[in-house]
Protein backbone atom coordinates (compact mmCIF):
# COMPACT_ATOMS: atom_id res chain seq x y z
CA UNK A 1 0.00 0.00 0.00
CA UNK A 2 1.25 3.51 -0.79
CA UNK A 3 -0.04 7.04 -0.33
CA UNK A 4 1.31 10.23 -1.90
CA UNK A 5 1.40 12.60 1.07
CA UNK A 6 3.07 15.73 -0.29
CA UNK A 7 6.10 17.27 -1.92
CA UNK A 8 9.57 18.34 -0.83
CA UNK A 9 9.39 21.96 0.25
CA UNK A 10 12.94 22.54 1.53
CA UNK A 11 16.25 20.67 1.32
CA UNK A 12 18.89 21.73 3.85
CA UNK A 13 22.38 20.40 4.39
CA UNK A 14 24.90 21.48 7.01
CA UNK A 15 28.44 21.43 5.59
CA UNK A 16 29.81 22.19 9.08
CA UNK A 17 28.27 20.40 12.04
CA UNK A 18 26.20 22.72 14.30
CA UNK A 19 26.57 25.75 12.04
CA UNK A 20 23.52 27.00 10.15
CA UNK A 21 23.30 25.15 6.86
CA UNK A 22 22.42 25.98 3.29
CA UNK A 23 19.19 25.39 1.41
CA UNK A 24 19.63 23.81 -2.00
CA UNK A 25 17.23 23.12 -4.83
CA UNK A 26 18.65 19.71 -5.64
CA UNK A 27 21.35 17.37 -4.38
CA UNK A 28 22.48 13.77 -4.11
CA UNK A 29 21.32 11.43 -1.39
CA UNK A 30 24.38 9.42 -0.38
CA UNK A 31 24.48 6.25 1.75
CA UNK A 32 25.08 8.48 4.81
CA UNK A 33 22.42 11.13 3.99
CA UNK A 34 22.44 14.37 1.99
CA UNK A 35 25.62 15.07 0.09
CA UNK A 36 28.02 16.92 2.37
CA UNK A 37 25.78 16.98 5.42
CA UNK A 38 28.01 17.32 8.52
CA UNK A 39 31.02 16.57 6.32
CA UNK A 40 33.13 19.05 8.32
CA UNK A 41 33.24 19.44 12.07
CA UNK A 42 35.11 21.03 14.95
CA UNK A 43 36.77 18.88 17.61
CA UNK A 44 37.82 19.92 21.10
CA UNK A 45 40.87 18.82 23.08
CA UNK A 46 39.19 15.50 23.90
CA UNK A 47 38.39 14.91 20.21
CA UNK A 48 34.68 15.38 20.90
CA UNK A 49 32.48 17.26 18.45
CA UNK A 50 31.84 20.89 19.32
CA UNK A 51 28.09 21.51 19.04
CA UNK A 52 25.51 24.14 19.85
CA UNK A 53 25.11 22.47 23.24
CA UNK A 54 28.61 23.58 24.25
CA UNK A 55 28.73 26.78 22.19
CA UNK A 56 25.37 28.34 21.29
CA UNK A 57 27.12 30.99 19.19
CA UNK A 58 27.91 28.33 16.55
CA UNK A 59 24.39 28.67 15.18
CA UNK A 60 25.16 32.25 14.13
CA UNK A 61 27.81 31.02 11.69
CA UNK A 62 26.45 29.99 8.31
CA UNK A 63 28.25 27.41 6.18
CA UNK A 64 27.79 26.61 2.49
CA UNK A 65 29.84 24.86 -0.16
CA UNK A 66 31.89 27.16 -2.38
CA UNK A 67 31.67 25.00 -5.49
CA UNK A 68 29.72 22.26 -7.28
CA UNK A 69 29.27 18.79 -5.85
CA UNK A 70 32.05 16.31 -6.55
CA UNK A 71 32.62 12.72 -5.45
CA UNK A 72 36.38 13.22 -5.51
CA UNK A 73 36.39 15.77 -2.68
CA UNK A 74 33.98 18.15 -1.05
CA UNK A 75 34.06 21.78 -2.19
CA UNK A 76 35.66 23.91 0.51
CA UNK A 77 33.01 25.35 2.85
CA UNK A 78 32.56 29.11 2.97
CA UNK A 79 31.70 30.41 6.43
CA UNK A 80 29.85 33.66 7.11
CA UNK A 81 30.44 34.99 10.64
CA UNK A 82 27.81 36.85 12.70
CA UNK A 83 29.32 40.19 11.62
CA UNK A 84 28.73 39.26 7.97
CA UNK A 85 32.37 38.66 7.10
CA UNK A 86 33.09 35.64 4.89
CA UNK A 87 35.88 33.14 5.45
CA UNK A 88 36.98 29.89 3.88
CA UNK A 89 37.29 26.66 5.85
CA UNK A 90 41.11 26.86 5.78
CA UNK A 91 41.21 30.38 7.28
CA UNK A 92 42.24 30.66 10.92
CA UNK A 93 40.46 33.88 11.91
CA UNK A 94 37.00 32.35 12.31
CA UNK A 95 38.44 29.33 14.12
CA UNK A 96 40.27 31.56 16.59
CA UNK A 97 37.04 33.49 17.13
CA UNK A 98 35.08 30.35 18.00
CA UNK A 99 37.89 29.17 20.28
CA UNK A 100 37.54 32.39 22.27
CA UNK A 101 33.77 32.05 22.46
CA UNK A 102 33.80 28.37 23.39
CA UNK A 103 36.84 28.60 25.72
CA UNK A 104 38.23 25.53 24.00
CA UNK A 105 41.19 24.68 21.84
CA UNK A 106 39.76 23.40 18.57
CA UNK A 107 40.85 21.44 15.54
CA UNK A 108 39.14 20.91 12.21
CA UNK A 109 37.95 17.57 10.86
CA UNK A 110 36.69 16.82 7.36
CA UNK A 111 35.64 13.66 5.56
CA UNK A 112 35.66 12.22 2.05
CA UNK A 113 32.35 12.25 0.10
CA UNK A 114 32.16 8.47 0.08
CA UNK A 115 33.38 7.85 3.63
CA UNK A 116 31.34 9.91 6.08
CA UNK A 117 30.83 7.93 9.31
CA UNK A 118 27.68 8.04 11.42
CA UNK A 119 29.52 10.05 14.09
CA UNK A 120 29.06 13.60 12.76
CA UNK A 121 25.40 12.95 12.00
CA UNK A 122 24.99 10.98 15.25
CA UNK A 123 21.48 9.47 15.27
CA UNK A 124 20.58 8.56 11.70
CA UNK A 125 21.10 9.60 8.10
CA UNK A 126 18.43 12.29 7.66
CA UNK A 127 15.99 14.30 9.73
CA UNK A 128 12.54 15.02 8.25
CA UNK A 129 9.84 17.47 9.40
CA UNK A 130 6.50 18.54 7.96
CA UNK A 131 5.06 21.99 7.41
CA UNK A 132 1.84 21.07 9.25
CA UNK A 133 3.73 20.17 12.43
CA UNK A 134 5.76 23.38 12.29
CA UNK A 135 2.57 25.41 11.83
CA UNK A 136 0.89 23.62 14.73
CA UNK A 137 3.82 24.24 17.06
CA UNK A 138 3.92 27.90 16.02
CA UNK A 139 0.26 28.31 16.94
CA UNK A 140 0.80 26.57 20.27
CA UNK A 141 3.89 28.62 21.12
CA UNK A 142 2.23 31.86 20.12
CA UNK A 143 4.79 32.92 17.50
CA UNK A 144 6.33 31.53 14.35
CA UNK A 145 8.88 28.80 14.93
CA UNK A 146 11.97 29.10 12.75
CA UNK A 147 12.43 25.64 11.22
CA UNK A 148 16.21 26.04 11.45
CA UNK A 149 15.93 25.41 15.19
CA UNK A 150 15.20 21.75 14.39
CA UNK A 151 18.01 21.38 11.83
CA UNK A 152 15.95 19.29 9.38
CA UNK A 153 17.34 17.95 6.13
CA UNK A 154 13.93 17.72 4.47
CA UNK A 155 10.72 19.63 5.03
CA UNK A 156 7.62 18.11 3.47
CA UNK A 157 4.71 20.21 2.23
CA UNK A 158 1.77 17.97 3.12
CA UNK A 159 -1.34 17.83 0.95
CA UNK A 160 -3.47 17.22 4.05
CA UNK A 161 -2.26 19.49 6.84
CA UNK A 162 -2.43 16.95 9.66
CA UNK A 163 0.05 17.91 12.39
CA UNK A 164 2.44 15.20 13.55
CA UNK A 165 1.12 12.64 11.06
CA UNK A 166 4.77 11.76 10.40
CA UNK A 167 4.89 9.82 13.67
CA UNK A 168 2.60 7.28 11.97
CA UNK A 169 5.23 6.68 9.30
CA UNK A 170 7.69 4.98 11.66
CA UNK A 171 8.46 1.51 10.28
CA UNK A 172 7.40 2.56 6.78
CA UNK A 173 9.30 3.93 3.79
CA UNK A 174 9.39 7.25 1.96
CA UNK A 175 9.88 7.21 -1.78
CA UNK A 176 11.09 10.61 -2.95
CA UNK A 177 11.15 11.48 -6.62
CA UNK A 178 12.11 8.70 -8.99
CA UNK A 179 15.03 7.12 -7.15
CA UNK A 180 15.40 7.76 -3.43
CA UNK A 181 13.94 5.47 -0.76
CA UNK A 182 14.21 6.23 2.97
CA UNK A 183 13.22 4.02 5.88
CA UNK A 184 11.51 5.93 8.70
CA UNK A 185 13.27 4.72 11.84
CA UNK A 186 11.99 6.69 14.83
CA UNK A 187 10.80 10.09 16.06
CA UNK A 188 13.45 12.63 17.03
CA UNK A 189 13.77 13.34 20.74
CA UNK A 190 14.72 16.98 21.24
CA UNK A 191 17.26 18.76 23.44
CA UNK A 192 18.21 22.33 24.35
CA UNK A 193 19.46 23.03 20.82
CA UNK A 194 15.94 23.98 19.69
CA UNK A 195 15.85 26.74 22.33
CA UNK A 196 18.66 28.65 20.58
CA UNK A 197 17.46 31.37 18.20
CA UNK A 198 19.36 30.89 14.91
CA UNK A 199 19.34 34.65 14.31
CA UNK A 200 21.00 35.94 17.47
CA UNK A 201 21.95 32.91 19.56
CA UNK A 202 19.67 33.81 22.47
CA UNK A 203 17.81 31.04 24.29
CA UNK A 204 14.06 30.63 24.77
CA UNK A 205 13.61 27.58 27.03
CA UNK A 206 9.84 27.88 26.77
CA UNK A 207 9.85 26.18 23.37
CA UNK A 208 11.39 22.99 24.73
CA UNK A 209 9.01 23.02 27.71
CA UNK A 210 6.08 23.37 25.33
CA UNK A 211 7.28 20.43 23.25
CA UNK A 212 7.86 18.26 26.33
CA UNK A 213 4.35 18.99 27.60
CA UNK A 214 2.45 18.61 24.33
CA UNK A 215 4.46 16.11 22.24
CA UNK A 216 6.44 14.12 24.79
CA UNK A 217 9.53 16.01 23.60
CA UNK A 218 9.34 14.53 20.09
CA UNK A 219 9.48 16.52 16.87
CA UNK A 220 10.35 15.28 13.39
CA UNK A 221 11.46 11.81 12.30
CA UNK A 222 14.76 10.13 11.60
CA UNK A 223 15.16 8.31 8.30
CA UNK A 224 17.74 5.86 7.01
CA UNK A 225 18.86 5.72 3.38
CA UNK A 226 17.80 2.51 1.64
CA UNK A 227 18.29 3.65 -1.95
CA UNK A 228 20.46 6.55 -3.07
CA UNK A 229 19.80 8.95 -5.90
CA UNK A 230 19.03 12.57 -6.69
CA UNK A 231 16.29 14.70 -5.13
CA UNK A 232 14.96 18.19 -5.77
CA UNK A 233 12.48 20.57 -4.24
CA UNK A 234 9.03 19.80 -5.60
CA UNK A 235 9.66 16.05 -5.74
CA UNK A 236 6.66 14.04 -4.67
CA UNK A 237 6.79 12.08 -1.41
CA UNK A 238 5.08 8.70 -1.20
CA UNK A 239 4.66 6.69 2.00
CA UNK A 240 5.01 2.97 1.35
CA UNK A 241 4.20 0.23 3.86
CA UNK A 242 7.07 -2.01 2.75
Amino acid sequence: MFVEVGKIKEITRHPVKSMTGERVQHTKVMPYGLYGDRSHALLDEKQSFLTITQCAELVQYQASFSGPESLDAYPEPEIVAPNGRSYMWHDVEWLNEIERKSLRQLSRKSYHPEHVPIGPIEEEHLLVVTDASLQSLSRSWGKEVDDRRFRPNLEINLFEKTPFVEKEWVGKFLRIGEEVILEVVKPCERCMIITVDPEDGTKQPGLLKKLVKEQNNLFGIYARVKQTGEIATGDRVIVVDQ
